[in-house]
């Protein structure tokens, strides 16, 4: 039996148990939103909620694993059924493994990153779509990231994997506009998170998680399809692709490699 109506609105939120969102989950509470919140650990979200003095009535924890697509599609019911129809899904779970595909193990790596950031993200999606062109609006929000502009060494499972976030969601942004749903790719710069804790090379214009939360609800609140955060990264991506690949391949030349086999999450 569906929950009872509330017009309260609600966000769906994958990957919330820290770093971008965890910081997208406050910024959304601070804007009176009610909270569904996925994560494969269950116990810092609850935690977190109880920090914030949110109740069950505006916060609601679900654990699953983006990368078991029955998982995360289970998540989704289970919020679907307890608190409604979403206004906003994020889907913003993601790993970035270091890989080296001359060596046979990595090419697992390589799966499990597919697995999470490309499949995970349309499961994520997918339990919303009929729902929300049945009521002709919503908005699906996919996290991308400027390391899906260009190939960098040692980045191949992660730059090719968020590549594809991009294009995913721009063909998804062409099917959904007749049923009312919108579309929004987010493409992080460098947020200071576990994800980039670890990165042994330069990190220009470096973020807050807060700071990106904020730009990011704006952007998603305007509906606008495609933004890079911050701006001045969108800049250095847009120069990167415009490079030569003989004057991109000699810049990248000495440049540290992503620790192989090191597996951090958004």
């Amino acid at each position: 039996m569906p929950p009872a109506p509330n017009n309260t609105p609600l966000v769906f939120i994958t990957g919330a148990s820290s770093g971008i969102g965890q910081a997208l989950a406050r910024r959304y509470a601070d804007a009176g939103y009610r909270l569904a919140l996925v994560a494969r650990r269950l116990e810092p979200m609850q935690e977190w909620a109880r920090g914030q003095g949110l109740g069950a009535d505006r916060c609601q924890a679900y654990g699953a694993d983006v990368a078991q697509i029955d998982s995360i599609v289970a998540a989704a019911q289970q919020c679907l059924a307890s608190q409604g129809l979403p206004d906003v899904v994020i889907a913003n779970a993601g790993i970035s493994i270091g890989v080296d595909t001359a060596e046979r193990e990595d090419l697992d790596l390589m799966a499990r990153v597919y697995a999470v950031n490309n499949v995970g993200l349309a499961a994520t999606f997918q339990p919303f779509i009929h729902p929300m062109a049945q009521r002709g609006s919503g908005t699906l929000v996919g996290i991308g990231s400027v390391a899906g502009i260009r190939g960098l060494p040692g980045h191949g499972a992660y730059c090719s994997s968020k590549a594809a976030v991009i294009s995913y969601c721009e063909s998804l942004r062409g099917e959904l506009r007749p049923q009312g749903i919108s579309v929004v790719t987010i493409s992080p710069g460098y947020v200071d998170t576990p994800l980039t804790s670890q990165n042994r090379y330069p990190m220009p214009f470096l973020m807050r998680p807060e700071k990106f939360a904020d730009k990011a609800f704006d952007t998603i609140a305007a509906k606008t399809s495609y933004r890079v955060i911050p701006w001045q990264m969108g800049i250095v991506a847009k120069l990167l692709r415009m490079l030569p690949n003989s004057v991109f391949d000699r810049a990248l030349v000495g440049r540290p490699r992503k620790h192989r086999g090191s597996t951090q999450n958004t």
